[in-house]
């Protein structure tokens, strides 16, 4: 049994995390086993209660990505009218806060738990250690992440032009009545 340690709303759990658990998230496919071994003797898991918010939208200083390893995420963001609204509910094996990593830039949405969530998380240290150890693991690690944000863009991208279908078609019924 692991001793938490208060790390701001989130407990960080003593462990490491075990391979077979890392194995079962896409971020870390293709890895070899040496790296997936040593990757769970560095890498944490924290713990979030429901309704932790485990960062703001706009929140600078990103260090650090997650992965659901159990529990349920809620993702939303404000309007620029200022009304939140609700994105995406995360599960195991997806990711979130990987943008701030890459970009450099504010978090872009509001991040809480829905459930007792169990999460993996990738600090930038974690990255830049496996980048000046092995280029080609880091590499396969930044192509994941691509490949799942271009999932999501392609989904936004289907929503969006949904939403733009029915916006028009509402505006040209009301012009014909």
């Amino acid at each position: 049994m692991t001793t938490p340690v208060k790390l701001g709303t989130l407990s960080l759990q003593d462990g490491p995390i075990s391979v077979d658990v890392l194995r079962e998230i896409g971020l870390f496919g293709a890895l070899s086993d040496e790296v997936v071994e040593r990757l769970a003797k560095t890498l944490r898991a924290v713990r979030a209660m429901p309704g932790d918010i485990l960062f703001r939208e706009g929140d600078l200083g990103a260090r650090e990505m997650y992965v659901v390893i159990d529990g349920e995420i809620e993702v939303s963001k404000r309007s620029r009218r200022g009304r939140e609204t609700r994105m995406a509910i995360l599960g195991p094996g997806d990711c979130f806060g990987e943008m701030s990593m890459i970009d450099m830039q504010a978090r872009s949405a509001t991040v809480r738990a829905l459930a007792s969530s169990r999460l993996l998380m990738v600090t930038s240290e974690n990255m830049d250690a496996l980048y000046r150890s092995d280029l080609k693991s880091y590499a396969l690690i930044v192509l994941n992440i691509a490949r799942d944000i271009s999932r999501r863009l392609r989904v936004t991208d289907g929503l969006l032009a949904d939403f733009a279908a029915n916006v028009i078609e509402e505006y040209v019924d009301r012009r014909r009545r």
